[in-house]
């Protein structure tokens, strides 16, 4: 998949801190922030930091160098921008075809869809659903990205008056979906400069979309089902049109065709990753709605986990973008999980900030608890004393993001730890009493614990659920 006239590079695994710092100044001034030049260039290699902090590589003098380095560090799929302002939404930027191999960065975006047919309550009720579809997850909200009109009808009025209210009446970026450019402009002609993804070009219309493209500043899809050699060839031509920011749909298909869809999208992202091939170093774009184009007479139930479950099908396989149909919860917030899931760094612990938490309003007669700062420990725990009102203090002991068991198991969460943590929150000017409830997986810690602090340790439940039951048959201040 390479192909003649594709620009192979080193890939990000190869790349090593050395090849980075020839090219920097090597004068060591430490106005990026690090202790030296090496030191920056592993944090760039890392992508831990961006060139621009290198202040004097910024200079006219080291004008080649700037460029080596930005064409060295480039991802393997380029960065694309939709939308504006503070909601545009990034897409691509793909370092690596595996995460484990450094991180996935600019998580999937979900597009739900309005059509140019929906009256004007529907389209708002849809984009409203869409955006009240919130899940805090681990510290972090769960939720929707953008909105995708689509011209069904075909009707260059209907479609601009559909956009127009779509944009009345979100924010969010926007896709405008139609294969026709007359349309398509009607569209953009309500939102002149709102950015929006364009879908799509085709081997009939590419000429009219590239325009379209140029003339408004957008992102435009390009689209090809199921034949990777003529998407390739329309890449070539839309960026020797001029064209720059595109990206990729090599077609969704189900049923039947789902092992061809799924190889298509998998075929891209090697070609990029592994291979170098710059023409296909774009953005994927995936449709799981389709399903809903050849259901008819299926429960709308069985059309929704169809739908939900290409989606994650194709989040795992490298989707940038997602478009789907369906605004159900129960569907949707799997993937959102999904999502989240692959795009956190495997370089890092999910881990929350160490220190003193007050839940409620304690007092001086309010027990004191510790957990690890794993996220999901931590959320889980504090989800139960709030859910059960307790007023209460929660020491998050720094155990590097592991859960209780691992930790104590691996002697990242200790006595020396818990005490330390407990002298540093200042809790025992906060009540009178000296009693610690310690996690009942670190039982074996209590007895080190209470010489090393003087505090009473009782041994609380193994499962932070029991927390209320515990408190009102055993806490005595």
């Amino acid at each position: 998949m390479s192909g003649k006239g594709a620009k192979a590079k080193a890939s990000v695994k190869e790349l090593s801190p050395i090849d980075v710092y020839k090219l920097l100044p090597k004068i060591n001034c430490k106005e990026c922030g690090e202790e030296n030049c090496m030191a920056f260039a592993t944090k760039l290699v890392n992508r831990e930091a961006t060139l621009e902090k290198c202040k004097p590589l910024l200079k006219k003098e080291y004008e080649k160098s700037y460029k080596q380095l930005k064409e060295l560090l480039k991802p393997a799929v380029k960065e694309i921008v939709i939308g504006e302002g503070e909601r545009a939404v990034k897409i691509g930027g793909k370092l690596v075809m595996y995460r484990h191999e450094l991180a996935y960065f600019n998580p999937t975006a979900i597009a739900i869809d309005v059509t140019d047919e929906m009256n004007e309550e529907e389209i708002v009720s849809r984009i409203k659903s869409a955006e009240e579809l919130k899940f805090d997850y681990i510290g972090k909200t769960l939720k929707l990205d953008m909105i995708a009109v689509r011209s069904t009808s075909n009707d260059q009025d209907k479609f601009k008056a559909a956009v127009k209210k779509v944009a009345e009446t979100t924010a969010l970026p926007l896709i405008l979906c139609s294969l026709n450019p007359n349309v398509l402009e009607a569209g953009l002609m309500a939102v002149p400069k709102a950015r929006p993804l364009l879908y799509a070009a085709t081997q009939d219309n590419w000429r009219d979309m590239a325009e379209l493209a140029l003339m408004y500043n957008c992102p435009l899809t390009v689209f090809a089902p199921n034949n990777l050699k003529l998407l390739k060839s329309l890449v070539k031509t839309l960026l020797e049109y001029g064209v720059e920011d595109l990206v990729l749909d090599p077609g969704t298909m189900h049923g039947e065709g789902l092992a061809e869809t799924l190889n298509n999208f998998v075929m891209i992202r090697r070609s990029a990753c592994k291979q170098g091939d710059e023409l296909l170093g774009f953005p994927l774009l995936g449709v799981p709605m389709t399903v809903w184009m050849e259901s008819a007479g299926t429960a709308h139930e069985i059309v929704t986990w169809r739908e939900a479950g290409l989606a994650a099908m194709l989040i795992v396989r490298f989707a940038d973008v997602l478009v789907m149909h369906s605004l159900d919860g129960w569907a949707l917030l799997p993937n959102l999980v999904l999502r989240q899931n692959i795009y956190t760094d495997p370089r890092k612990p999910v881990a929350v900030e160490a220190g003193l938490k007050a839940f409620g309003n304690p007092d001086e007669n309010s027990p004191v608890m510790f957990t690890s700062n794993f996220a999901i420990t931590y959320y889980t725990v504090a989800a139960d004393i709030e859910a059960s009102k307790i007023n209460a203090y929660l020491l998050v002991v720094d155990t590097e993001g592991l859960a209780v068991d691992p930790a104590v198991a691996g002697r990242k969460l200790t006595a020396d730890k818990v005490a330390e943590a407990l002298k540093a929150s200042g809790v025992e000017n906060k009540v009178k009493h000296r009693k610690l409830i310690i996690p009942g997986k670190a039982a074996r810690l209590s007895g080190e614990i209470e010489e090393l602090t003087g505090w009473q340790v009782l041994v609380g439940p193994r499962d932070s659920s029991e927390i209320p039951k515990y408190l009102q048959e055993k806490w005595q201040p």
